[in-house]
C-alpha cells in the first residue's frame, strides 16, 4: 500500500521541486535574463539609425469615358510600371540624382556601387483592389538622414510621374504613327485594285454582267431588224425579177406587136405583180400602221404598177412620149416610155437589193459580236469576281484601318492633354521622425527572447553541477529505502536574517530587471 502511495506521488508534475529551484537559482536566472537582453538592446542603438520616406501614387484612370475615346496604350499596369522601375533605376537616372542630391559621399565607393546601394534602398510596392488589379503603388527610399531621404523620394515621384506621361505619349504617338503608315500602305493597295478593276471594265466594254439584260435586248432588236431586212430583201428580189421580166417583155414587143386579141402582151404580169402587192400591204397592214416605212413603200410600188398598167393600155392612143437611145429605138414612143421607167425602177430595185445585202452583213456582224459578249459573260463574271473580291477585301481593310487611325488620333490627342490616365499623389513624401532601422523594439523582443533563454540554460547548468540533495525523493532515490523520520533545519537568529536577506534581495532583483526591461522597451517605443 505504502509502495503504491509512493509511486503516485512520484508521478506528475512536481511543484515543491520546481519552486526550490526557483528559490535557490532566481540570481542565476535574472543575471543572465538581464545581460542577454542588455546585450541586444544595447546594440540596436549602437547601430546607425536609417530612415525610411514613403509615397503613395494613386493610378488615375481617364477622365474620358472608354466608350467615346479608346486608349491605345497598353492596359496592363503591372508589365508598364516594371518597365517604368526598369527605366527609373536605370545607371544613368540613379547616377544624375546621385550627384544632385550627393548622396553616398564615401570615396572609396565607386559609381556602380553607388548605384548598386541606391537600388538597394529604393523599395516599390504595388497595391491592388479586390479584384487583383494595381490601382496604386508605393515608393520608399532610406538613408541616415531623414531630409535626404525626403528629397531623394520626391526626386523619385516625380521620375515616375514624369515618365508615366512621357512614356503614354511615345506609345500613344508610336501607334497612331504606325496606323498611319499601314493606312497609307492600304491606301496605295486600294488604289491598285481600284485600276485593275477600271482597267478591265475599260477593255471589256459590253461584256460585263451588269449588260446583260441590255445585250439581250439589243440583241433582239438586231434579230428583228435582220428578219426585216431579209424580208425587204426577198421583195425586192422578187421586185427585180418582176421587173426583168416587164423590161423583157417590152422588148419583145418591137418585133411581136399586140396579140391575137388586141390586148397588150404585159398585162397579164402587171395584174400578177398588183395582186402580190395588195396582199403584201394586207399583210403589212396587219401589223403596222399606215405611217409605216414598208407599208408606205409597198402603196407607192401599188401606185407606180397601176399608173403602168394605165399607159400600157393606152399606149396605142399615145404618140408624145421620149423615145430610149438604146431599147427604145424603133419602138413605139408610149412603148418606149414605159420600157425607160422600167429600166429606171430596175436600176433602183437594183442598188435597194445591194443596200438590203450591206445592211443584212452589217446586223449579222452585229449579232456575232453580241452573241459572242454574251457567250463570253460567264467568263468576264468570274474576273470581274475576283478582281472584286480582292478589291473588296482592300477596302474593307482600308475602312477599318482609317476607323483605327482616327479611334488613335483622338486617344493620342487625350493622352497629349493629359486626359488619360495618369499618376497623382496621394500622400507626399513623408518626413521620417522614427528610424525605420534598426527597429528597436523588435530587438528589445529578440533580447529578451535571448535573455530567458539564457536565463534558463544557466540556472539549468548550476542545478546540474550541484550534487547535493535537497528533499526525500531525491534521497530515497539514491538509497532505495523508505525514510521513516525527518530531522528539521536547525537555524539560528543570523541565518534567518540571511535568508530573509537573499529572499529580499532576489525579489529587488527580479523588479530592478522587471523595471529594466520595460522602461527600455518603453524608451525604445517612443525614442525608437
Amino acid at each position: 500500500m505504502v509502495e503504491e502511495l509512493e509511486e503516485s506521488t512520484s508521478e506528475g508534475f512536481d511543484l515543491h521541486r520546481y519552486l526550490g529551484i526557483v528559490r535557490r537559482r532566481h540570481m542565476q536566472f535574472l543575471v543572465p535574463l538581464l545581460a542577454g537582453w542588455l546585450l541586444v538592446w544595447g546594440s540596436s542603438w549602437l547601430l546607425p539609425s536609417r530612415y525610411r520616406s514613403n509615397m503613395s501614387i494613386l493610378v488615375e484612370q481617364p477622365t474620358m469615358p472608354r466608350d467615346y475615346v479608346t486608349p491605345n496604350v497598353n492596359d496592363d499596369l503591372q508589365s508598364r510600371m516594371q518597365s517604368l522601375a526598369q527605366q527609373i533605376l536605370s545607371r544613368s537616372r540613379l547616377l544624375r540624382i546621385i550627384d544632385q542630391v550627393k548622396l553616398y559621399s564615401d570615396g572609396r565607393l565607386t559609381p556602380d556601387d553607388k548605384v548598386d546601394r541606391m537600388r538597394k534602398d529604393i523599395e516599390i510596392e504595388m497595391v491592388r483592389d479586390n479584384n487583383g488589379r494595381v490601382n496604386a503603388f508605393n515608393v520608399s527610399y532610406q538613408s541616415r538622414d531623414p531630409h535626404l531621404a525626403q528629397q531623394v523620394t520626391s526626386e523619385l515621384t516625380n521620375l515616375f510621374i514624369s515618365e508615366n506621361l512621357e512614356a503614354r505619349q511615345q506609345q500613344s504617338e508610336g501607334t497612331t504613327n504606325f496606323l498611319e503608315r499601314e493606312l497609307e500602305a492600304a491606301r496605295k493597295t486600294l488604289s491598285d485594285q481600284e485600276e485593275k478593276v477600271r482597267e478591265f471594265k475599260g477593255q471589256h466594254v459590253g461584256e460585263m454582267p451588269g449588260q446583260l439584260a441590255s445585250n439581250l435586248q439589243i440583241l433582239s432588236g438586231l434579230q428583228a431588224q435582220l428578219q426585216n431586212q431579209q424580208d425587204a430583201l426577198n421583195t425586192a428580189k422578187q421586185q427585180h425579177v418582176y421587173l426583168q421580166t416587164l423590161a423583157d417583155q417590152y422588148r419583145t414587143l418591137q418585133s411581136s406587136g399586140k396579140a391575137a386579141d388586141g390586148t397588150t402582151v404585159g398585162l397579164p404580169a402587171i395584174d400578177a405583180e398588183l395582186d402580190r402587192l395588195k396582199a403584201q400591204l394586207a399583210d403589212l397592214s396587219s401589223h403596222y400602221t399606215d405611217r409605216h416605212p414598208d407599208v408606205r413603200k409597198v402603196k407607192e410600188q401599188i401606185a407606180k404598177t397601176e399608173k403602168m398598167r394605165a399607159q400600157l393600155t393606152a399606149a396605142p392612143k399615145d404618140k408624145s412620149a421620149p423615145t430610149d437611145a438604146d431599147d427604145t429605138a424603133g419602138m413605139d414612143p408610149a412603148r418606149a416610155s414605159m420600157l425607160a421607167q422600167v429600166q429606171s425602177q430596175l436600176r433602183s430595185n437594183q442598188v435597194e437589193i445591194a443596200n438590203r445585202e450591206h445592211s443584212i452583213a452589217a446586223l449579222t456582224g452585229k449579232i456575232e459580236e453580241y452573241q459572242g459578249r454574251l457567250n463570253t459573260e460567264p467568263i468576264r463574271e468570274q474576273q470581274l469576281a475576283d478582281l472584286t473580291r480582292g478589291y473588296e477585301q482592300s477596302k474593307a481593310n482600308y475602312d477599318d484601318l482609317l476607323k483605327r487611325k482616327n479611334e488613335s488620333a483622338m486617344a493620342t490627342s487625350m493622352e497629349l492633354l493629359q486626359q488619360g490616365e495618369r499618376f497623382s499623389i496621394i500622400d507626399p513624401p513623408s518626413l521620417p521622425v522614427k528610424p525605420d532601422y534598426p527597429n528597436r523594439m523588435k530587438f528589445c523582443t529578440i533580447g529578451l527572447a535571448l535573455g530567458l533563454a539564457l536565463g534558463f540554460v544557466v540556472a539549468g547548468i548550476f542545478e546540474f553541477m550541484d550534487d547535493r540533495i535537497y528533499d526525500e525523493k531525491e534521497l530515497q532515490k539514491l538509497l532505495h529505502t523508505p525514510v521513516i523520520s525527518e530531522i528539521p533545519a536547525l537555524t539560528g537568529a543570523s541565518e534567518e536574517r540571511n535568508e530573509r536577506r537573499r529572499l529580499w534581495l532576489g525579489w529587488a532583483t527580479a523588479a530592478l530587471v522587471s523595471a529594466t526591461i520595460l522602461l527600455g522597451s518603453a524608451f525604445s517605443y517612443l525614442r525608437g
